[in-house]
């Protein structure tokens, strides 16, 4: 856009702007895979737990999220008091009454008045000047004072209840119009807050409302208690005549008469929910209170058919809910009504995330409702935990099939990179780098150096290098000219195929030992390096407990241990060898595990197991190392956590072999199997013969 201007700075670590994406829930989920090789598993994990995204802000899991929720309903518990429902219409009533007495009493004062001065004017005026005989001004001055102090004995007489006390001011007829005004008004807004807190869909359609909107609302609840009874008949109720016709009513326009009545039970229960929490005289207050506004609008009846029928249709809705209120802070009703509708909505957001079981069940979480009752980060955290498996599948990470979620053999490969970084990343910096090798020669494998070039040598040009010499050599300036002295090639080492079958343990000590995460890991890790750096050579897997069995790459994320005892080194030697027959090039076994040779295989091809390990397993099993050896495969062995016995055992088929073994720990076994592997390949590539530089 002409005009249109931009502005870089440094990075400092302190920007944000990275969005988390399904790359980076995949490294979250990388131990989990890894463990049990299932996505959902791991996603559930993940969804319980939270995580931190790449810009180091936390994403909350449902455990935090849930705790919070119970916090904060403790908390409104513990400062708030219902009994403010019930005085803040009392201390209205005492009030408006209060200022009718004020006028009564001045009515009163002003009706004495008029006595005196009568009683003054008592000289036989005959009132030819226009004013009231006496007699008749007396007459309506002792009418005014037994006029207010008749009304000033009803006021006394008003029941102390507040049903009473309204009924007994509907039928008193005020001495003060701004009292009276004040007295219409409270009844107009205890209308409106009742059926609020009854029907909160409708609470819009009770603002002004005439004897006419008030006869609908009746037919309305008429009609909807006759499709109830038609539902629980068997019949099909007409919901679209019914919004047609009473629509309006629901500015919320539900979809559904379930939805319509749900709502409506929600909201009916969480009325039921503060009556049940209030003590017995305040719930006795409000009951009669709601009875008595509830008839006035002639929709008592249907209010509680309506109730019932909720009832038996949504018997969990929460009906014999109550709440313990133990504060100072005293509610009114509308404060009461909107708290009571608040901690309703808690409980089945809490019923909900207890019950979640896959991120994308949140999908159906009101945010709008998260953010307003526990905050912005809580809805943020559940919105986009909510979406986990959303973007892995598309980004073809995970698949559904069948209604189960699988890796792909994207994710597959991209979970191999990340278990390879993972152990790459913990090697000290110069483990790599004290196998430098010298020589170079053509093939496909980068060794990352160059050096000028020489007739006959292959054409892999290195651009910086060779652009640089021809600036160094010109002093700069455009357009830049190259000549043969410029050209520097990238040094390439030749390809030699290795092939390597990996030999991992899941006997049932290897997870009793925790060394059954490292090891898969270092599994997947190998298949990654040798798939995506020496795309020639040849990975077989073999999986060895009481007997032993071929793997898939694919395998691997799903492969757990056995349930069963025994270590059968001898049937995975014996496989392993079968497979690398099959194969050219440099052959080596790598075997892991944490435990002697505890089973092999008869002669029927039965496992046979024994512990201690059993004279014969051990000479099966050394037999095996033998037709290896002879065999030209080299057995490099890793052992975790070994003792005496296990020492002893991989000391004397290293000796017969003369491969190499490692005494290692779950945490250091991906560093000496990295490492062992470049320095195995490199010894290759130098023993064959190089191109000399």
């Amino acid at each position: 856009m002409v005009g249109q201007r931009f502005r870089y700075s440094r990075w400092d670590g302190s920007q944000k702007g990275f969005d988390f994406d399904a790359f980076d829930v995949l490294a979250e989920l990388t131990d989990d895979l890894m463990y049990h090789g299932d996505p959902m598993a791991a996603l559930r994990r993940l969804m319980q737990e939270g995580f931190e995204d790449r810009n180091g802000e936390r994403i909350q899991g449902l455990r935090e999220i849930l705790e919070q929720l119970r916090q904060e309903r403790q908390q409104r518990l513990e400062n708030h008091d219902l009994g403010g429902v019930y005085d803040e219409i009392n201390d209205e009533l005492t009030d408006l009454v209060g200022q009718e007495r004020q006028s009564l009493d001045d009515r009163a004062a002003l009706a004495d008045m008029e006595l005196g001065m009568a009683a003054d004017g008592a000289d036989g005026s005959d009132g030819s000047d226009g004013d009231p005989a006496p007699n008749e001004a007396v007459r309506n001055a002792e009418l005014a004072k037994e006029t207010t102090a008749s009304k000033q004995m009803q006021l006394d007489m008003l029941p102390d209840d507040l049903a009473g006390k309204v009924r007994g001011l509907q039928n008193y007829e005020f001495e003060s119009n701004e009292a009276k005004q004040r007295f219409e008004e409270l009844l107009d807004k205890l209308r409106q807050q009742l059926m609020e807190q009854q029907f909160n869909q409708m609470a819009g359609a009770m603002e002004n409302v005439s004897p006419e909107d008030l006869a609908r609302m009746k037919d309305m609840m008429a009609e909807l208690n006759r499709m109830l009874e038609q539902r629980a008949n068997g019949e099909e109720p007409d919901f679209e005549r019914f919004m047609e016709e009473y629509g309006d009513f629901f500015p919320d326009n539900p979809q559904s008469l379930d939805e319509l009545l749900e709502n409506m039970a929600r909201q009916m229960a969480a009325m039921q929910a503060m009556l049940n929490s209030m003590t017995p005289e305040q719930r006795q207050q409000l009951m009669e209170l709601s009875n008595q506004l509830m008839e006035d609008m002639d929709l008592n009846f249907e209010v509680s058919r309506l109730g019932q029928n909720l009832q038996q249709m949504f018997p969990d809705a929460g009906w014999q809910q109550s709440y313990d209120f133990s504060g100072f802070d005293p509610l009114g009703f509308a404060d009461a009504s909107q708290m009571m509708q608040d901690l309703g909505q808690m409980d089945q957001l809490e019923q909900f995330l207890s019950q979640a079981s896959a991120p994308q069940s949140l999908a159906e979480v009101d945010i709008e409702q998260v953010k307003r009752l526990l905050g912005d980060e809580s809805a943020q955290s559940l919105e986009r935990v909510s979406e986990l498996a959303k973007m892995m599948e598309e980004q073809g990470l995970i698949q559904n099939k069948e209604g189960r979620l699988e890796l792909t053999p994207r994710g597959l490969r991209r979970l191999g990179q990340q278990a390879l970084g993972d152990l790459f990343s913990k090697l000290s910096p110069d483990k790599i780098g004290k196998h430098d090798i010298d020589a170079s020669g053509i093939g496909h494998e980068r060794n990352y150096d160059t050096k000028p070039y020489e007739f006959g040598d292959p054409f892999n040009l290195n651009i910086e290098r060779t652009i640089g010499n021809a600036i160094r050599r010109t002093g700069g300036g455009t357009p830049v000219r190259l000549t043969p002295d410029d050209f520097e090639i990238e040094r390439t080492e030749r390809q030699v195929r290795s092939s390597t079958v990996l030999m991992l343990d899941l006997s049932l000590s290897m997870p009793m030992r925790d060394n059954f995460l490292p090891a898969k890991k270092v599994a997947m890790a190998l298949h990654s390096l040798i798939s995506s750096q020496f795309p020639r050579d040849y990975l077989g897997i073999v999986s060895f407990s009481e007997v032993a069995k071929e793997l898939k790459a694919s395998d691997l994320p799903e492969v757990s241990w056995d349930f069963v005892y025994g270590t059968n080194m001898q049937h995975a030697f014996q496989l392993s060898r079968s497979m690398l027959a099959k194969e050219s090039g440099t052959k080596q076994i790598i075997m892991i595990t944490d435990g002697e040779p505890t089973a092999h295989l008869l002669p029927d091809g039965t496992p046979f197991f024994s512990y201690p390990p059993a004279r014969e397993t051990v000479e099966q099993t050394m037999a095996e190392v033998v037709r290896c050896t002879r065999a030209g495969i080299t057995i490099n062995t890793f052992m975790l956590d070994p003792d005496s016995g296990l020492r002893g055992f991989i000391e004397r088929i290293t000796a017969l072999n003369q491969g190499r073994a490692f005494f290692t720990t779950p945490q250091t076994l991906g560093d000496y199997v990295l490492v062992d592997f470049i320095e195995h390949k490199r010894k290759l590539l130098s023993g064959r013969g190089r191109r000399a530089s």
